[in-house]
């Protein structure tokens, strides 16, 4: 399941628009509409078609009060950070979590924020890459069974969609600020004004989109194990919990490829960014890093090209590719990602720069308090991950790395 990582849609809804703002940076447009629709479109996503598996493993009442305990945790420790955006309380803006973190923790803990937050941003790409292949894989699937009934033996490969998925990565990744084009948001998922103030906006937010994925999951979860009972597939649509409409699955299996196009990309642009913006820094004075050439390419016209950024971005994405290849395991790779990075970045972080900011006295009661959320909560993605890596390894032991899941 996806997890309920609002961080870095917090993050991402206070990024400046297009327009001079009263601080000289660029123009903040963003309401409380357009972030809660991009809090709930980041918050969804393709994990929730495992829900029903996860529901049948837990039963009604734990898999419920479980999806509505990391809610309200969630929503919590979001408000938390949405308060961190300025440091002071009116002053300076953090455009970034590590920017967060360095204004109010500081030190080993601006290394630690930046290695969960990347390390779990690669971990979707990979996902991401995962979870496409295999929507594209049950469209060709669907078609074999309506055409040859149910029961027929129809076997599609992994890789080749996986192949394809990656060269439309390596093209798009090359097209400059990708993350500033407009149609990115329709596909793929937005901007807060500076007033009335963000962290008010964004605490509402949150609660709205929070609400909102909560109510989507449960719903999912519980219709699905309903209908399927202890039998739940682990992907509603590619594990063929039905078969028909098959025009149906077809649709909905091309709508999740299309949309992790876009994620991807989104997901990927602050890894290539950062690695570009130290390499830029480091070496200022290389024409390989830095010099950009204009070149015609046919079809798409005059184009800008930067030899690093060609080389650096078309290797991670074969790299992201070939992992996925070898670990092309949906549900395990997916829980493992959500169990990583839901700890730090949306209890810890937020709970010990919420200490830091408001100065809270040691072994005071709201301080036992705050320290007992991030120890239950860590017990609780440690466990999570455990079970993640069992099944890993369980599906590793039965699995030949490049030969069909069939």
């Amino acid at each position: 399941m996806k997890s309920f990582d609002t961080s870095s849609a917090v993050e991402s809804g206070t990024v400046a628009g297009n327009k001079v703002d009263d601080d000289g940076g660029e123009k903040r447009t963003g309401t409380l509409m357009t972030a809660s629709a991009h809090i709930i479109t980041a918050v969804i996503g393709s994990g929730v078609l495992s829900l029903a598996w996860a529901i049948a493993q837990l039963g009604w009442v734990a898999g419920t009060v479980l999806l509505v305990s990391f809610a309200v945790v969630v929503n919590y420790t979001s408000r938390m950070l949405a308060d961190c955006y300025r440091s002071p309380d009116a002053g300076t803006r953090n455009n970034t979590y590590m920017d967060v973190v360095r204004a109010y923790l500081g030190g080993r803990k601006v290394q630690l924020c930046g290695l969960a937050q990347y390390g779990s941003l690669v971990g979707m790409t990979i996902g991401y890459t995962i979870t496409a292949s295999i929507s594209l894989v049950a469209i060709g699937k669907a078609n074999c069974f309506h055409d040859k009934g149910h029961g027929a033996k129809c076997s599609v490969s992994n890789y080749p969609a996986m192949a394809a998925f990656g060269i439309i990565q390596i093209v798009l990744s090359q097209i400059p600020n990708f993350h500033k084009l407009s149609f990115l948001s329709i596909i793929a998922a937005d901007t807060l004004s500076s007033s009335p103030p963000e962290n008010i906006v964004m605490k509402k937010a949150s609660l709205v989109g929070v609400s909102t994925a909560t109510a989507f999951y449960i719903l999912c979860a519980c219709m699905g194990y309903a209908t399927f009972g202890s039998q739940a597939p682990g992907d509603l649509l590619t594990d063929f919990g039905f078969y028909e409409p098959y025009w149906l699955i077809d649709f909905a299996n091309a709508c999740i490829a299309v949309h992790l196009i876009g994620a991807y990309q989104v997901i990927a642009q602050p890894i290539f960014q950062f690695v570009e913006k130290k390499c830029n820094k480091a070496w200022p004075e290389s024409n390989f890093i830095t010099k950009e050439h204009s070149m015609n390419i046919p079809l798409l016209g005059k184009c800008r090209i930067n030899f690093f950024r060609l080389v650096w971005r078309t290797i991670y994405v074969i790299f992201s590719t070939v992992i996925a290849m070898i670990f092309p395991f949906f549900n395990a790779v997916l829980g493992l990602i959500g169990a990583v990075a839901f700890w730090p970045l949306t209890v810890y972080f937020p709970v010990e720069m919420h200490i830091s900011q408001k100065k809270i006295k040691k072994y005071t009661m709201r301080w036992i308090g705050l320290k007992l959320l991030v120890l239950v909560c860590l017990i609780v993605s440690l466990l999570a991950a455990v079970g993640s890596i069992v099944g890993l390894i369980s599906s590793v032991k039965a699995y030949k790395p490049f030969h069909n899941l069939d």
